[in-house]
This record gives C-alpha cells, sequence and structure tokens, in this order.
C-alpha cells in the first residue's frame, strides 16, 4: 500500500477552516477524504454536515468522504483508519486533519515523523493556514498559537478580506509574509478555493525546491532596523497600538520572525552538521519551520535540509547545473530566535 497523503488544516477561532472543509468534504472531485477532527472546539462540522451520532467514530458519506472526531489522540485515530484501510473495512485516499483552533500545528506534524507505524503508513503533504483578515491583527499580536499557526503554513488562505480596508489587507499580508516567507498566500471567499491549493503541495516534500519569494528577501535588506527594536518583548499588544493601518510602515515585532542566511562558498559538512545539532538541540522547541538547499563542499549534488522543532532531515538533490551559481540558501522561521548567533555560527560553517 503507498502511503497516504495527509494535510493539516489549521487557523485560528473563527477563521473558516470548517467553511474550506465543508467546501473540500462537499465538491463533487471524486477524491476519497478522511477527515479527522479534534473534536473539543466551537466549531463541529459534525453539527452541521452529519448526522450527530455518538456511538459511531467513523461516519462515511455519500460522496465517499469519512468522517471521524478523536476521542483518543492522533496516533491511535491515524492507525484505526490505516488498519480499516488495509482491511478494505474503508476506502479513503487522503487525510485532512482539522486541528481545533488553539492548537499548535507542531505535534501535530511531528506524528507523522515520530511513529514508525504512522510514517510507514502515511505522508504528511502541508499545513495550510486560514487567517482571518477582520481579527488577525489582534489574534496575532495576542496568541502565539496564531503566531505559531502562520509560522508553520506551507500555504496560507485569508479569509474575510471583504471586512476589511485595502490597506489592512495590504498590511497583513505584509505581516504574515515577514512570519513567513516560504507560504504563499491567497485570499478566499468562503473557503471558495481550488482543490489543486489545498493538497499535494508537498510542503513536507525533501525534494520540491525551495520557493522564498526574491522580492521579500530585497525588501529585507533594506528593512533590518524594523526588526531589531523591543526584540525580546513578550507582550507584543503592548507595542502595536500606533502601528495599524499604515501600509508597510508599521513597527509589529513578532516573536515569530524569518530570517534567510545566504552564502555563496560551499558548506564544510561536519561543521554544519556540528552547529546545527547544538542550535537544534537548544532552540529546537522555538523553531517552527526550516529549509534549505545547500551547496556542499565534496559533493556535486544539491543538499536539501529541512526541520521542524527538533527534527531535521537532508536529503541529497538534484546536481547542480553547468554554470548555476552554487548558492546556499536557508530560512528560518521560529520564535525569538538569536538571529546573530545564528548567522555567525552559519559563516563559521563555510568550507
Amino acid at each position: 500500500m503507498s502511503t497516504i497523503p495527509a494535510t493539516i488544516l489549521t487557523g485560528f477561532l473563527g477563521a473558516g477552516k470548517t467553511t474550506l472543509l465543508k467546501r473540500v468534504l462537499t465538491e463533487a472531485h471524486g477524491q476519497k477524504i478522511a477527515v479527522i477532527e479534534n473534536e473539543f472546539g466551537e466549531e463541529n462540522i459534525d453539527n452541521d454536515i452529519l448526522v450527530n451520532d455518538t456511538q459511531e467514530q467513523i461516519i462515511q458519506m455519500s460522496n465517499g468522504c469519512v468522517c471521524c472526531t478523536i476521542r483518543e489522540d492522533l496516533r491511535s485515530t491515524l492507525q484505526l483508519l490505516a488498519a480499516k484501510k488495509r482491511k478494505g473495512l474503508l476506502d479513503f485516499e487522503r487525510v485532512v486533519i482539522e486541528t481545533t483552533g488553539l492548537a499548535d500545528p507542531g505535534p501535530v506534524a511531528q506524528t507523522f515523523f515520530m511513529d514508525d507505524e504512522i510514517a510507514e503508513s502515511f505522508l504528511l503533504d502541508a499545513i495550510v493556514t486560514v487567517v482571518d483578515a477582520k481579527h488577525a491583527a489582534q489574534q496575532l499580536n495576542d496568541r502565539q498559537e496564531a503566531r505559531r499557526q502562520v509560522g508553520f503554513a506551507d500555504q496560507i488562505f485569508i479569509s474575510k478580506a471583504d471586512l476589511v480596508s485595502a490597506q489592512e489587507l495590504d498590511a497583513l499580508q505584509h505581516r504574515l509574509k515577514h512570519m513567513n516567507p516560504r507560504a504563499p498566500q491567497r485570499v478566499v471567499n468562503f473557503g471558495d478555493v481550488p482543490l489543486a491549493e489545498v493538497f499535494d503541495l508537498r510542503g513536507f516534500n525533501l525534494n520540491t525546491k525551495l520557493d522564498i519569494d526574491p522580492d521579500f528577501l530585497k525588501e529585507d535588506e533594506h528593512d533590518h532596523h524594523h526588526h531589531h527594536d523591543g526584540e525580546h518583548c513578550d507582550h507584543p499588544s503592548h507595542q502595536h497600538d500606533h502601528g495599524h493601518g499604515h501600509g508597510h510602515h508599521h513597527h509589529h515585532d513578532d516573536d515569530v520572525k524569518s530570517f534567510v542566511f545566504r552564502a555563496d562558498r560551499p558548506f564544510d559538512p561536519a561543521k554544519l552538521e556540528d552547529f546545527l545539532g547544538a542550535i537544534v538541540n537548544i532552540y529546537g522547541p522555538r523553531m517552527l519551520r526550516y529549509k534549505g538547499v545547500l551547496a556542499m563542499k565534496g559533493t556535486e549534488r544539491k543538499v536539501i535540509f529541512q526541520g521542524v522543532h527538533q527534527l531535521m532531515g537532508s536529503d541529497l538533490g538534484p546536481a547542480w547545473a553547468e554554470g548555476e551559481p552554487r548558492t546556499s540558501k536557508m530560512v528560518f522561521i521560529g520564535i525569538d530566535l538569536p538571529k546573530d548567533i545564528l548567522m555567525q555560527g552559519l559563516e563559521q560553517c563555510l568550507a
């Protein structure tokens, strides 16, 4: 049995995850999707789509989708689904996990790597985050879970954009881009999203090309001074009241930030391994996502690496093309990461 792709759908309370999910579930796309829902939370899809039958944990729907609510932990639910599929009792092609609005997606993502049995049955495809344009500024200021959900995202959908001004939307998109330059953003109306932007994104596939928006990098170069004031303040709301609605000139000092390291000299593999090992050991819990395409001394192929918290993996990618500049690029997204220590340390790992 080939591995079953899994998508984690996250977003703060009321952002529109369920609306998006309902659309994905009820659309006639011919795909058989199993949905796992974290039950505690005020938005329950069951009430809207399903007969709420407490006896039955797994419900097969008319269009071939399967829904289950988690009564035990995620691991046992995934194992149960995989076992039922193997025995031919349930037929589904992919899994969507809707986290509660207050969840940190990190531990959910880690389930797919920590457990051998799960890793053999499922492949984590991507984390999709829905951001509510109307309430995002406040939520991002006040709630670390909301910032983490943005930091983890492989794809960001912005809902309720019709409720804010063009300037507010622009400011929000700019802010999200600073927090997570890896994730494409799309404004959506009532969950109306092409399935191709939800599924098979391969955000966790080590061999995907590293998409970092070049304009974001350019902007960052003359924008550094914004990101050093008050960097260690734990209460972002205290600082943000003056910044709203002024286009690009706001000074949001979110604790979730991203930065990019680039180098034209190749890395020394042993030095880099030691340094990253030490960094992940110390800062792992605060490192949400990190990813890179690296030039290594001693190999003609690109080295692709990425990680979530303390879990880090690397893989040989394609060979460097003739005449292609062998530039290493790494992006780190995390909570109050010591940018200077990381940048200097990486610099010292170059051959």
